[in-house]
C-alpha cells in the first residue's frame, strides 16, 4: 500500500457493477434506483465496470467487452448519458457511498479514438500493425508505455474522472504497466482531489513470472503497493480455488494467508473476495452451499477490503457474460440478510483496532480478533464436517453475533455449525496461532 493508506481501508465494502447486466434495461437510471438497497447492506464503495464506449472493430459477442474501450473520456451510450451519471455519482454521495470506476490503460479497443490520432501510441508489429502482447485478447490492442504523451493523456483523463466526481479507481491489469506510470498517476491525481481510493487488478503470480520470461512487463504486488491502496488477492488464488475445491489443504491456503503478511508491509491492504466478474461464483465453485457460505463468511471475516459482486446477495450461480446481455437474476434476494450481517461486522471494533489470526484448519477454519475488550472467535466449516471442534475458549455460553442465540463451549469444545458462527468473547489474548510449515525457520 501506498504511504498515506489509512488503515481502516482494510475494514471497506465494495460491490461489483456491471451496469449492462444490473437492471431490465442496463442504465445508470436503474442503479441509481438500487442504491438505497445497497447501501443497506453496509456497503461503503460502489464499482462499476467500465462505463465507456466499448469497441465495435473485432469485437467478442454480439455487443463487445466493457473491458475494449473506444474512448476514456466518453459514456457508453447503452447506460445513458454523462448527466446521468453525474446524477447517479450526486445520489450515492448523498447516501454516504463513494464510486470508482474502471480504468483499463493496458490496452484499447482496435477502433478506440487513441489509434486513429496517435498510432505511436501502441505495440506495432513488423507491417506497422497494432497488436496484444496477449493472443487470446482479439478484440484489444496493447498500449506501449512508456511514452510521455500517451502518460500526460492517460493521467489528464484520471484527474478529469476525479473532478468529474468519481471517488477511486479500479486498475485493470495494472501489473503490465510501469510502476513509474502509477505513482506518476496517484500524485497527480491527489493534486486535484485528495483522498482518491486506488485499487489494483494484481494478476496471478505465474503470469507474472511468464510475462518476465518473455522480456515483457510484470509488476509484482509489492511494486504495485508504492502507488495503490488495496491489490487483488490474485497473488494466493489459485490456491484458494483448490482449497474451494478440495484438492489442496485448507491449510496451505491458510499458510499463504500468513505468508502474505510476512512478505508485505505492516499495513498492506488486500481486496478479499470470492468471485467477481472473471471467475466463478461461488455457489458454482463450492462443493456445497454451506461450504460455499462458510467460504464468504471467512473472506469476510479476514482482514482486508470485503468486494461484494452484484448478484451474490441473490444466491447467484451463473456468472453473466460480458459480451452480451446476460441478466442477474435477482429473485428473492435470499443471501442479502447473511452478506448485511457480514459487512456490519466489518465496522465492529474487534475488526477495527483489533489484531487478527488464524487458528486452526481441522475439521473447520478457526481465526480471532484479539482486542483488549471486544475479542470475537470465528469458525468456519468449510469442509461441512459434523461433530465438534476444540476451540482455545473457556468453558462458558458465548453470543453468536453471526447466527444470533448463543454458542456453548463445554470441554473446550463446541458443536460445528452448518456453516460459521462468530462469538462475541470480550478480552482476547495468548492465543496459539496456526503453525506454518511455510515460514517454520527450525526446519
Amino acid at each position: 500500500m501506498a504511504k498515506d493508506t489509512p488503515l481502516n481501508y482494510r475494514n471497506l465494502v465494495i460491490y461489483e457493477i456491471y451496469v449492462r447486466n444490473h437492471g431490465p434495461n442496463g442504465t445508470f437510471a436503474e442503479v441509481e434506483a438500487d442504491l438505497p438497497r445497497i447501501r443497506s447492506m453496509g456497503v461503503d464503495v460502489v464499482w462499476f465496470m467500465p462505463i465507456h464506449p466499448i469497441g465495435q472493430l473485432n469485437k467478442k459477442g454480439g455487443l463487445g467487452c466493457p473491458y475494449s474501450i473506444q474512448d476514456y473520456r466518453g459514456v457508453n451510450p447503452e447506460y445513458g448519458t454523462r448527466a446521468d451519471f453525474a446524477r447517479l455519482i450526486e445520489t450515492a454521495h448523498s447516501l454516504g457511498l463513494k464510486v470508482i470506476i474502471d480504468v483499463v490503460y493496458n490496452h484499447t479497443s482496435h477502433d478506440s479514438i487513441l489509434v486513429q490520432e496517435h498510432p505511436e501510441y501502441f505495440h506495432q508489429d513488423a507491417q506497422g500493425k497494432p497488436y496484444t502482447t496477449v493472443p487470446e485478447w482479439t478484440d484489444v490492442i496493447d498500449l506501449k508505455h512508456p511514452n510521455p504523451g500517451l502518460t500526460e493523456y492517460l493521467i489528464e483523463t484520471l484527474k478529469g474522472w476525479a473532478v468529474f466526481g468519481v471517488d477511486g479507481f479500479r486498475c485493470d491489469v495494472a501489473s503490465l504497466l510501469p510502476q513509474e506510470f502509477w505513482e506518476l498517476a496517484r500524485a497527480e491525481v491527489a493534486r486535484v482531489k485528495p483522498g482518491v481510493i486506488w485499487l489494483s487488478e494484481t494478476v496471478h503470480a505465474s503470469w507474472i513470472g511468464q510475462r518476465r520470461f518473455h522480456g515483457l512487463s510484470g509488476l509484482s504486488d509489492s511494486e504495485i503497493y508504492t502507488a495503490f491502496d488495496l491489490t487483488y488477492d490474485y497473488d494466493i488464488w489459485a490456491v484458494f480455488q483448490q482449497a474451494v475445491h478440495g484438492k489442496k489443504p485448507v491449510q496451505l491456503y491458510l499458510e499463504m494467508l500468513r505468508l502474505q503478511d510476512c512478505i508485505y508491509s505492516a499495513n498492506f491492504v488486500k481486496m478479499r473476495c470470492v468471485e467477481n466478474h472473471d471467475n466463478l461464483r461461488i455457489l458454482k465453485l463450492a462443493p456445497s452451499h454451506a461450504a460455499a457460505l462458510a467460504w464468504t463468511a471467512f473472506a469476510a471475516f479476514n482482514h482486508g477490503a470485503f468486494l461484494i459482486y452484484g448478484g451474490q446477495e441473490a444466491a447467484a450461480i451463473h456468472t453473466p457474460s460480458l459480451f452480451d446481455i446476460d441478466k442477474v437474476e435477482w429473485g428473492s434476494y435470499e443471501l442479502q440478510p447473511f452478506l448485511t450481517k457480514l459487512a456490519q461486522l466489518k465496522k465492529t471494533q474487534a475488526l477495527l483496532e483489533g489484531g487478527f489470526m488464524t487458528l486452526a484448519s481441522e475439521p473447520a477454519i478457526q481465526a480471532a480478533w484479539e482486542h483488549p475488550s471486544a475479542g470475537l472467535y470465528g469458525v468456519f466449516n468449510v469442509r461441512g464436517e459434523q461433530g465438534q471442534a476444540a476451540v482455545q475458549l473457556a468453558d462458558g455460553t458465548y453470543p453468536d453475533v453471526l447466527n444470533g442465540g448463543a454458542v456453548v463451549v463445554k470441554g473446550g469444545k463446541l458443536a460445528l455449525p452448518e456453516i460459521a458462527c462468530i462469538l462475541q468473547v470480550g478480552p482476547l489474548k495468548g492465543l496459539a496461532p496456526l503453525h506454518c510449515e511455510l515460514l517454520d525457520y527450525r526446519l
